[in-house]
């Protein structure tokens, strides 16, 4: 077969010195303990973890916070005056915090009309439980493999833009909003403070967590590392129902003190409003760079519910090839899982290595995970790439060749020349689409194909169109050749 193509004649760095004192990855869980780079004296005064300890100035005390956050659930009311306020939370359950705007008129002018950037982290509060946090961390994801210890719910948050959730940080979120519209942003804590606890016979108590926000400004290069503002509150997490009963249990124990020991303890309040601290001894949180794998679940997607902003949409992804080997170990294959968006079925695949997942027939699958994901987990063990629906290969030849070489019906040439054929695949069938690959794979433009021919019986010149491609059988090969137009 032959080819006539015709072608036309025309042709700011953390502020106060606290990073500097010690090794920042004691003080965040994900991070990884620093080998004996920190100073005991200087952990032991964090004042992000002891709210009396705090090294703020003292003018500070009195001023107005250009920012307030406040949790929408009660303080217990069997907390002693002067002692930070503790908060009873529901493992699960989403609890809203409303971000509001306290700035004067004029103050932080740089800010208005534009985003800021907050980052919602939930920390150990014991200090005991600050130099073990990396081993505490990775027994708690090998115990809950395809968890995270804070979540975004995004259907119930309002005026949050452009949500993050990094897979390998568990305990971190962050979003952009504008201060000047109301931003409301729901989180969810999956840890219970009982899971850290040292010795688990029944009837321990649960180590307590800090629910911190950090915030930013964007600086001239446009990424948020400028601080802004940073707050704290002290919570306890329970099972689902059980920091309603914590709540009942402290009221009636209140209520049968005596008058002057109720005097003590500070009432319970409705909300609990986070208070100022030191921002998080952490580099690494002010990058503005896409966090990796944000396919999971859990994790990120855009949202505008009314407030957002186009400006901040994030860039596309761009698909890499990640196929499971047989060397994986079980947690490679439970990593392999959670990029690969089946979190849901880590559980299942506990112990399973790489070898183990892909000795898995496609019956053994579906009738794990289910037809639909069932379907998409084996195509992904396999790697199988979706198949174009018809193959062709073109061979571009000379004139002079073509006239003093005989060829074969099927384009194929006398065995004594060698020609080099190109593939092309085609998805829509179309004169078009084979237009556009031919001008590709010559480089060449388009517009400088006017026709495509295809050579019939007797040397006569067909057009090819839509139909004709469509019955072109697969892998079918064509040697090329060019024409001038009229």
């Amino acid at each position: 077969m032959a080819w006539a193509l015709k072608l036309p004649l025309t042709d700011e760095v953390i502020e106060s010195g606290l990073a500097q004192d010690f090794d920042a990855s004691l003080s965040g869980i994900g991070q990884e303990l620093g080998a004996g780079a920190y100073s005991m004296s200087d952990v032991l005064a964090l004042p992000i973890f002891k709210q009396e300890e705090s090294n703020l100035p003292p003018e500070t005390e009195n001023k107005i916070l250009p920012f307030q956050y406040v949790l929408c659930a009660p303080t217990s009311p069997a907390i002693k005056l002067h002692d930070e306020t503790l908060t009873y939370l529901n493992q699960g359950q989403s609890y809203e915090i409303r971000m509001l705007d306290n700035r004067k008129i004029g103050e932080l002018p740089e800010i208005t009309g534009k985003m800021v950037k907050s980052i919602i982290r939930v920390v150990f509060h014991d200090r005991r439980l600050q130099y073990t946090e990396h081993q505490q961390l990775e027994g708690w994801r090998w115990n809950r493999p395809g968890d995270r210890i804070l979540d975004l719910d995004i259907p119930m948050s309002v005026g949050i833009v452009d949500p993050r959730a990094n897979p390998t940080q568990l305990n971190t979120v962050e979003f952009l909003w504008d201060p000047s519209k109301r931003t409301s942003v729901f989180i969810q804590v999956h840890c219970i403070s009982t899971e850290f606890t040292m010795r688990k016979h029944g009837g321990e108590k649960g180590v307590p967590f800090r629910i911190q926000i950090d915030t930013f400004k964007e600086n001239e290069n446009e990424e948020y590392t400028e601080h802004l503002h940073s707050a704290s509150c002290q919570v306890k997490v329970f099972k689902p129902k059980g920091a309603d009963r914590k709540q009942k249990t402290d009221r009636e124990k209140m209520e049968k003190r005596a008058p002057q020991e109720k005097e003590k303890y500070q009432p319970s309040y409705e909300t609990t409003i986070l208070t100022e601290c030191s921002p998080w001894p952490e580099i690494t949180y002010v990058s503005n760079s896409p966090s990796p794998g944000f396919n999971s679940t859990h994790n990120s997607f855009p949202v505008a519910e009314g407030n957002g902003s186009p400006n901040h949409q994030p860039e596309p992804a761009v698909q890499v090839a990640d196929n499971l080997l047989p060397t994986a170990t079980p947690q490679d294959a439970q990593q392999w899982l959670h990029r690969n968006r089946f979190s849901p079925f880590c559980r299942l695949f506990t112990n399973f290595s790489g070898a183990d997942l892909l000795k898995l027939t496609r019956e053994d699958v579906i009738q794990i995970c289910g037809p639909a994901d069932g379907i998409r987990l084996f195509n992904a063990l396999k790697g199988r790439l979706v198949r174009p629906r018809l193959t062709i290969y073109v061979c571009q030849e000379s004139q002079q060749a073509r006239e003093h070489q005989p060829k074969h019906e099927n384009g194929d040439a006398a065995a004594s020349t060698f020609f080099v054929y190109h593939a092309i695949y085609l998805e829509e069938l179309t004169a078009t689409e084979l237009t556009e690959k031919l001008a590709q794979l010559f480089n060449i433009s388009p517009r400088q194909i006017n026709q495509i021919f295809k050579q019939g019986p007797t040397g006569i010149h067909v057009l090819v169109s839509d139909e004709m491609i469509q019955n072109f059988q697969d892998e079918v090969c064509f040697v090329l050749d060019t024409m001038k137009g009229n």
